[in-house]
């Protein structure tokens, strides 16, 4: 038996929304902080392929053994790769494991396994293409697939038919959740299309302290401000840059700011150190007395840091450098909290 779609068949894709979207015609599922991926089984051959194509099955080799050892030979399965540390989910630990040393990889897969969470299913265990099938039966599909096949590192995302419960994961998804995402039940899988699917992501604000600022390129103007929060040790950490500054006020804030330049700036982790986020910029800023409080938006806060830029909200004279701690940006669920509220559509 062959597979009846290629390992380049592009997944089904989601617009951006600002609010979730209502009536009896929605699925909700949670947006998993994760990689993107169809897991193809072909009897003994498992390939991995992300959003973007790209095989991942050689940086996720404890993926592909989960795979092996379902009881099914053949199947299409799209889903989200995710490795969980202390009941969240670490992107950090993900971003990792895309390196070219296999011993590396290997190492990593034990100390850090990664869980496949699957929320479609393309082809089932007999071949059949289900693609034209509407998202009810495939889910349908699904959930039989997964009550007979799946174990271990191989899960079943929840879905909820509830808009209270969508909100709900929304609101209190800050851990493993990147937001919701919410599916209409009567289309089939649109391949490579943003028809029928639509994401809302997780904001949240937090007041940060002005650590420093890095002037615009070629330009005597300043291009972004950079963020710290302080531990509970005292120690102001760099975590992050805010751009997007409105032109007509950038003038008077250089000046603002060029009066403020005293290091150190950040007493704990400083722009520049090791990151791979580093760039040939990053030990080209100005560090700052902490006195400058801004509140920023943000969608998500991992490996210490903002993962994006942020957006800057308002500016926060009254708020006391001190007062802003780290504690802002925990997280608030876990996985298990969002896998314990339902695995079939209710």
């Amino acid at each position: 038996m062959s597979l009846p779609i290629s390992y380049d068949y592009a997944v089904m894709e989601a617009l951006t929304a600002a609010k979730i979207p209502a009536g009896d015609e929605w699925q909700y599922e949670p947006k998993w902080d994760g990689f993107r991926c169809l897991a193809f089984r072909d009897g003994d051959e498992i390939e991995l392929r992300s959003k973007s194509n790209q095989p991942l099955a050689r940086y996720f080799p404890e993926v592909v053994a989960a795979l092996l050892t379902l009881k099914a030979s053949h199947f299409v399965l799209d889903g989200e790769i995710c490795i969980q540390r202390e009941g969240d989910l670490s992107f950090d630990d993900l971003l990792q494991r895309i390196h070219p040393a296999e011993s590396r990889v290997r190492k990593l897969s034990t100390e850090t396994p990664a869980t496949f969470y699957c929320f479609d299913l393309l082809v089932n265990e007999r071949g059949k293409l289900l693609t034209e099938e509407t998202l009810e039966q495939r889910r349908e599909a699904l959930e039989k697939f997964a009550a007979h096949y799946f174990e271990g590192r191989i899960q079943l995302s929840p879905v909820t038919r509830e808009l209270a419960a969508a909100r709900r994961w929304l609101r209190t998804g800050g851990g493993p959740l990147d937001g919701v995402v919410a599916k209409r039940l009567d289309l089939p899988y649109k391949s490579g299309e943003r028809a029928g699917m639509v994401k809302i992501k997780n904001l949240h604000t937090a007041d940060c302290v002005v650590g420093g600022f890095r002037y615009g390129a070629k330009s005597k103007l300043v291009g972004s401000l950079l963020l710290g929060l302080y531990d509970r040790e005292g120690l102001l950490h760099h975590v992050g840059f805010c751009s997007g500054l409105k032109a007509a006020d950038k003038p008077a804030l250089t000046k603002k700011l060029e009066a403020l330049i005293e290091p150190p700036g950040f007493t704990g982790r400083a722009p520049g150190g090791p990151s791979r986020w580093s760039t040939e910029r990053s030990t080209e800023w100005q560090p700052l007395r902490p006195e400058l409080v801004v509140e920023v938006q943000y969608d998500h806060f991992t490996g210490g840091r903002f993962r994006h830029g942020t957006e800057l909200m308002r500016w926060r004279p009254d708020k006391a450098p001190r007062q802003c701690l780290m504690d802002q940006v925990k997280k608030s669920s876990s996985v298990q909290a969002v896998l314990s509220g339902s695995g079939k559509a209710s």
